[in-house]
């Protein structure tokens, strides 16, 4: 069985280097500094214009910040996912928590059947949660095709143990993929460990900008540099493509 890479994007650059690398799919976002937001209708139509078979799953995450949304963001989450579909996404990515940390079965069932019938991932929120068991059982049964995790912990490396587990309580019913922090430095270890069949990984560098002129005064985000930004590698794509076809 073939292991699949998922590169995450949030520019037209670093999907040309997906695909260069010879990458089959993307999770498409804006503002990767804030952990993937909702990316632009013009960005998923130029991607899927320009790159018609590279398989594209959408982001459908409206702010920043924590994971549990109110009625008028889950309005505005399912009116995204319903102009994606229409531009022409595979699938999405979201997830929805309760205050309490579970994963809110009400709200991501709304959102799942608006994608429908497009596969829908569960990311990264399922990290948050209180606790991992109950977590998977309910994504499951929600219906997701698969759970992106770094194993509740800072990046998957750290996570492989509870990454391992969510595997073997999975049996199969669900796609488990690493991800956050997976490079070619650790990859044949945790797929060699965890036994995933997926992974997902930014093989980004920070790219400097064209700039001439820089003013040195101010930014425009608290967290971010408009002389530099990440972007995906050719290289880095390929090896991870090439490191993953050695462990079949």
């Amino acid at each position: 069985m073939t292991l699949t890479l998922e590169v995450c994007v949030d520019n037209f650059e670093s999907v040309k280097a997906t695909v260069d690398g010879g990458g089959k799919r993307v999770e498409l976002c804006s503002s990767l500094l804030d952990g993937g937001l909702t990316p632009s209708i013009g960005l998923l139509k130029h991607v899927k214009k320009v790159y018609p078979s590279l398989v594209v799953f959408a982001m459908i995450r409206p702010r920043g910040g924590d994971f549990c949304y109110d009625s008028d963001e889950l309005q505005i989450m399912a009116s995204d996912i319903e102009l994606l579909k229409e531009a022409g996404a595979d699938g999405f990515v979201f997830g929805c928590l309760t205050a309490d940390g579970s994963v809110d079965k009400k709200a991501n069932s709304f959102l799942l059947k608006k994608s429908s019938p497009l596969p829908c991932t569960f990311h990264r929120a399922f990290d948050m949660t209180r606790e991992f068991q109950q977590s998977l059982e309910s994504v499951i049964e929600l219906g997701f095709k698969r759970i992106l995790t770094s194993g509740h912990a800072k990046n998957a490396a750290d996570g492989i143990e509870e990454i391992c587990q969510l595997v073997e309580l999975a049996r199969g019913r669900i796609i488990i993929m690493p991800g956050s922090g997976v490079n070619a430095s650790n990859l044949a270890a945790i797929l060699n460990q965890c036994k995933a069949r997926e992974f997902h990984s930014s093989a980004s560098a920070l790219r400097d900008s064209t700039m001439a002129y820089r003013n040195p005064k101010i930014n425009m985000g608290s967290n971010s540099s408009e002389f530099a930004w990440k972007v995906a590698v050719v290289d880095k794509v390929r090896e991870l493509i090439e490191i993953s076809s050695k462990l079949h």
